[in-house]
């Protein structure tokens, strides 16, 4: 019998993906206790401020001067979903909608025809260390959505799946887990048509327990990130962290974790097959939509930035909420 195992491959910063994906970056910053304005209460000297991503004594400030993260930046023609599973994101857009999200939530949002958005990490704790764990993975749309408007999801860790079996913790994300359906992802995502299969699941396997990772339909991109552990088997093969391993979808896949708990996050889905265009932050299928998505976004800015600051950040004593475009506000 085959091996389920297609190709293994060395995580890098991001990490390597498969059509439906477009990219997938996993970020684990130890930033230290706040400074009471949501920036960390440490020295910034020797950092290369506006473009920090080395890490410097356990974290890095991306884009962000004084609080880190990622200020207002336009997207176009993909989506991006966004698990906090440490930590707290703070989301402020062009369309007005808002958030601060952690501790677990995921924001789906649909950037179709062209949207801004900044994406901070407050350091609300001025006690303690503030960790940061969060995954980013951008879905693509096909040619048909790339124009879709733009949409914000909030899918609270309340109400997302978690699945304990013998020595094994699953978050169901998006798609199905045997009997256990995800919550429902943005509107026009390729993940909105079951039959697309696409499935995001963050495994976690304690050491010495097996995991079955159920087979699917044939010719799905399904990609296993193995991103925190010692060590896993899939198939007689000893894989260490850092990893990805790409699987024939078609078979049932045996993984033991192996001296520590393994942790896990599988990608899957059907492809959607179409020529793929990438500049930055827009995603379309040729170089010429790209040139357009460029010059409309100069002229237009995607409907402007009504917030005070590119690096808006929500207040310190705020809450986990959700502000909808439609002025709906939810707080948890």
């Amino acid at each position: 019998m085959s091996s389920p195992i297609q190709q293994i491959f060395q995580l890098g910063f991001p990490w390597q993906t498969q059509d439906p994906f477009l990219f997938c970056v996993y970020h684990l910053d130890h930033y230290p206790r706040g400074n009471g304005e949501m920036g960390p209460d440490a020295s910034l000297e020797g950092r290369n401020l506006g473009n920090d991503f080395t890490l410097k004594d356990g974290w890095r400030m991306y884009h962000g001067e004084s609080i880190p993260g990622f200020p207002a930046h336009p997207h176009r023609g993909f989506e991006t979903i966004t698990i906090v599973n440490k930590g707290f994101c703070d989301h402020s857009d062009s369309l007005g909608a808002a958030g601060r999200f952690g501790q677990g939530d995921v924001q789906w949002m649909t950037a179709g025809s062209g949207v801004q958005h900044s994406e901070m990490f407050p350091l609300l704790n001025t006690e303690k260390e503030n960790t940061l764990e969060l995954f980013q993975i951008w879905l693509n749309l096909p040619k048909a959505n790339k124009f879709v408007t733009p949409h914000f999801k909030m899918l609270w860790h309340e109400d997302i799946p978690v699945l304990q079996q013998e020595g094994v913790r699953i978050k169901v994300i998006a798609g199905s887990f045997k009997d256990t359906d995800a919550p429902e992802p943005a509107p026009d995502s390729w993940a909105a048509t079951t039959t697309n299969e696409v499935a995001i699941w963050n495994i976690h396997i304690e050491s010495g327990s097996n995991f079955i990772l159920p087979k699917a339909s044939q010719n799905l991109s399904r990609t296993l990130y193995f991103y925190e552990g010692e060590a896993i088997e899939i198939d007689n093969q000893k894989m260490m962290p850092n990893h990805g391993i790409q699987l024939n979808s078609v078979e049932d896949v045996v993984i033991s974790a192996k001296n520590k708990t393994a942790s896990l996050l599988l990608l899957q889905g059907k492809p959607i097959a179409e020529p793929v265009a990438k500049y930055g932050p827009f995603v379309m299928n040729s170089d010429d939509e790209i040139q357009k998505a460029m010059q409309e976004y100069q002229l237009t800015q995607f409907g402007g930035w009504p917030w005070r600051y590119l690096d808006y950040v929500h207040d310190v004593d705020k809450g986990r909420f959700a502000k909808y475009p439609d002025g709906t506000i939810i707080e948890k």
